[in-house]
């Protein structure tokens, strides 16, 4: 399917937008500065490929207000205060018309229970089995292979992509994506040994996500020991993330791929957690944190704190550990060197 944009939809995407150049060749492709060719649209994010600008092939660019230069013959600048809001409002644009809403109703292969009470304006796709006192609310859209456990309740206006799984008692709010094979409220890891035994601890909790919650491909949250495991109104996180039992996170809360968080961990309003970090069980985090990638946070930390590291230490502590180590070398050069001074049969 070929969608093109002409420059004077593109202009009307926003309201602060400011035309500099012309083009009439029609946008049919996005692409990066360097491998933009005619025809293509393109934006400058980052001030440091600013120097791409003038060499760019792309027909349209995007462009910060505060750009220096002029555009070539047959290309059009267009200048925002936020070019990156500006491309993500055209790609949604272009999300809309390359998966439109489909018309309401439930594929003759869905089994819904017959007590499940799905909204007359949302899609049950291929191979969903919906059980019993299930409620589905308005215009939500489950794609194929959707698994929906006994007594869950889903908001209107979700988006539930194939092959995810919410599993018995959970609760999803309104305007929540689950990507493809994510798993919503599997068994908690708890275990008690015994006689080198381990005995498996019952998981009777639950799973919440708040509205406009998005879960990553593949990524599984853990339902509650007892109690629940709560995702907070407008928190993000990526595929391949694992969230253990009981843990809480609050609003707005952007959790990149691979990350563990290990049980009854509390994240506070707008924490950041780079990939690949683990946090360890039972800690506080406040809010505003940031957690770099790679780190394995041991320890509470308060609002606003900026960790890296394994162990995690503040952001500048961790920078000067750095340098330092480059200097390991030197510095054990000039300890030997002290030690043939100073420590010899005559100096002890």
């Amino acid at each position: 399917m070929e969608i093109s944009f002409t420059l004077e939809e593109l202009v009307g995407i926003s309201d602060d937008i400011k035309v500099e150049g012309h083009t009439t060749h029609p946008i049919t492709g996005i692409a990066s500065l360097s491998d933009a060719v005619v025809g293509d649209l393109s934006f400058l994010g980052n001030p440091k490929y600013s120097a791409d600008v003038k060499t760019s092939k792309a027909s349209v660019i995007f462009l910060p207000l505060n750009y220096v230069g002029k555009a070539k013959d047959g290309q059009a600048y267009l200048r925002t205060a936020t070019p990156s809001r500006a491309l993500a409002i055209l790609t949604s644009n272009v999300e809309q018309k390359l998966w439109p809403e489909v018309s309401p109703g439930i594929h003759p292969s869905a089994v819904v229970h017959e007590s499940a009470n799905v909204d007359a304006s949302s899609y049950v796709g291929p191979n969903c089995v919906i059980e019993e006192e299930v409620i589905i609310g308005a215009k939500t859209f489950l794609q194929s292979g959707i698994y929906i456990g006994r007594h869950v309740k889903v908001g209107k206006g979700c988006r539930l992509l194939a092959n995810t799984t919410v599993q018995d008692y959970c609760e999803v709010g309104s305007g929540v994506i689950l990507q493809s094979g994510c798993v919503i409220g599997s068994d908690g890891y708890g275990y008690e040994t015994e006689h080198g035994c381990h005995m498996k601890i019952p998981q009777i909790g639950r799973v919440v996500l708040e509205d406009n919650v998005e879960i990553g491909a593949n990524t599984t949250i853990d339902r509650a020991r007892f109690n629940e495991t709560r995702i907070g109104s407008g928190t993000k996180i990526d595929n391949l993330v694992q969230i253990a039992h009981n843990v809480h996170t609050g609003d707005n809360c952007l959790i990149v791929a691979q990350v563990g968080i290990s049980g009854s961990t509390v994240l506070g309003n707008n924490v950041v957690i780079g990939g690949q970090a683990g946090l360890a069980g039972h800690l506080t985090v406040g809010d505003g944190v940031s957690i770099a990638g790679g780190s394995a946070l041991l320890r509470n930390l308060n609002g606003g704190e900026v960790v890296r590291g394994s162990p995690a230490f503040p952001i500048n502590d961790y920078q000067r550990m750095i340098v330092l180590q480059k200097r390991l070398p030197e510095f054990y050069k000039r300890l030997k060197t002290l030690e043939q001074i100073y420590v010899s049969p005559d100096n002890p």
